[in-house]
C-alpha cells in the first residue's frame, strides 16, 4: 500500500467588532473608509463585510504550515487594526461585545444578508456574534468527509479553548461562551450527523435543495463542514480568540489532529463514532464551563474526565504529527490556555476584580472592552 499524502493546507477566518474607543460601544454604522483602507492594504488576504455593519471579517491566504498561518493571521489583524485606527475606531477580537445591544445594530446592505433577515427575522437581527473558522485542505473528498466525522468528538475541546463570550447585553450569562446559544436560534447549526462519504454529503445537500431550504452548502452552518468554495474541512465551532498565541495553538491542534486522523483513515483504523447526542452534551459543557469543564470520556471507559487531563493525553498522542508539521511548541500552548484561562476567563476575572474594587457594572464592563482591545493589538507588530 502506498503512503498517504499527508500534505495539509491551512487558512483562518476571523470576525471582529468595530468599537468606539470613547464609549466602548459598537460602531453601528462605521466609516466606509475603514473597509476601503483594508482593501488597499490587505495583500494576499481577504477582508470583507459581515452580516452586521459593525463587523469585519478577515480570511488569510492559503498557508503551508502552522507558522505561516500564524504570520498570516498577524498580517490580516494588523491591516484591520491599523485601518480602523486611522479612522478613530478600535477592534475587538471576542465573540460577543460585553454590553452592546443588538437592537442598535444595522444589517449590511447585501442581497444575501437582507434575504437572511427577511427569512430568519430576529434570529439574524440578534446575531451579534463573531466566530473563528479554521480551514484544513487535505486528501480527497471521501477522506475529508471521514476525517470530518471523526473530528466531531474533539469539537467541545476546541470550543472550550477558544471561549471568549461570557457577557451578553451587559450581563454575565453564566456561560464561558454564549455565542453558540445565540447561533442555535438559526436552523442548520450545531453538530452535523455522521457521514461516511462525499456521496452521503451530496445526497443531503441535494435533499435540502429539493425542498428549497438552501441554495448551496454555504448555508449549512454546522460546527464543522465541507467548505462550499474550497477543498477543505472548515471547523466553525470556535469563538474568536483575543490573543494571537491562542489562535496559533488551536490551529496547531487542528492541523495535528487532521494529520493523525488522515493517517488512521488510510489504514482503515478510524475509531468508532460516539453518539452525536453525547458529543452534543460535551459541547454544552464546553459552552458552560470552558476550560474548567469535566467532559464525558467518549474515548475511554465512560464517566467524566477533567478537560486538562483529556487535552494532555491528546497532546501526547499527537506528538508524532506535531513534529512532522513543525508545530510542537504551538501545540503545547493549548495546555497553557487551560492552565491560565481562556479569553472568557480573563474577561470575567477583570470584571469581578473591578467590581470588588468599587467600579459600577458599567465601568467594569468598559474595562473588559479595554482589555480585549489591548489583547487584540498584542502580537501584531511585524517582528512579533
Amino acid at each position: 500500500m502506498s503512503e498517504p499524502d499527508l500534505t495539509i493546507k491551512l487558512g483562518v477566518e476571523e470576525e471582529f467588532f468595530l468599537v468606539d474607543p470613547e464609549t466602548r460601544d459598537l460602531e453601528s454604522d462605521p466609516d466606509p473608509g475603514i473597509f476601503e483602507a483594508c482593501e488597499r492594504g490587505r495583500g494576499p488576504h481577504t477582508i470583507a463585510h459581515e452580516v452586521l455593519r459593525t463587523q469585519i471579517e478577515t480570511s488569510t491566504k492559503v498557508c503551508a504550515s502552522v507558522a505561516e498561518a500564524r504570520q498570516a493571521v498577524r498580517e490580516a489583524r494588523r491591516v484591520v487594526v491599523e485601518s480602523a485606527g486611522k479612522h478613530g475606531v478600535s477592534v475587538l477580537a471576542a465573540s460577543c461585545h460585553p454590553f452592546a445591544e443588538w437592537r442598535s445594530q444595522l444589517i449590511t446592505p447585501k442581497e444575501r444578508y437582507e434575504r437572511f433577515a427577511v427569512t430568519f427575522q430576529d434570529s439574524v437581527r440578534q446575531l451579534l456574534v463573531g466566530g473563528m473558522h479554521i480551514h484544513a485542505g487535505f486528501g480527497d473528498p471521501d477522506s475529508r468527509i471521514r476525517v470530518m466525522t471523526a473530528m466531531r468528538r474533539y469539537l467541545p475541546l476546541f470550543h472550550a479553548l477558544s471561549a471568549s463570550s461570557p457577557f451578553r447585553a451587559g450581563r454575565e450569562t453564566g456561560f464561558k461562551s454564549y455565542r453558540l446559544t445565540i447561533m442555535g436560534a438559526l436552523p442548520r447549526t450545531n453538530l452535523p450527523g455522521p457521514l461516511a462519504s462525499w456521496a452521503d454529503y451530496d445526497r443531503l445537500v441535494a435533499a435540502y435543495q429539493r425542498m428549497n431550504f438552501i441554495q448551496n452548502g454555504s448555508e449549512l452552518w454546522w460546527d464543522i463542514r465541507p467548505s462550499h468554495r474550497f477543498p477543505t474541512v472548515e471547523m466553525r465551532i470556535c469563538d474568536v480568540c483575543p490573543r494571537l498565541d491562542d489562535v496559533t495553538g488551536i490551529v496547531a491542534l487542528y492541523a495535528s489532529l487532521v494529520r493523525r486522523l488522515l493517517r488512521l483513515d488510510s489504514q482503515g483504523r478510524l475509531p468508532p463514532d460516539p453518539p452525536t447526542e453525547i458529543i452534543a452534551e460535551n459541547r454544552w459543557l464546553a459552552q458552560r464551563y470552558g476550560v474548567l469543564a469535566f467532559l464525558g470520556d467518549v474515548g475511554g471507559d465512560g464517566g467524566r474526565v477533567d478537560i486538562e487531563d483529556h487535552a494532555a493525553r491528546l497532546v501526547e498522542d499527537l506528538a508524532e504529527d506535531a513534529d512532522a508539521l513543525g508545530c510542537e511548541e504551538e501545540l503545547r500552548h493549548v495546555l497553557a490556555i487551560i492552565q491560565e484561562g481562556s479569553g472568557a476567563d480573563r474577561q470575567l476575572d477583570l470584571f469581578r476584580l473591578r467590581r470588588l474594587e468599587g467600579d459600577t457594572e458599567d465601568e467594569a464592563l468598559r474595562a473588559v472592552v479595554d482589555l480585549v482591545i489591548a489583547e487584540t493589538r498584542e502580537g501584531i507588530e511585524a517582528n512579533a
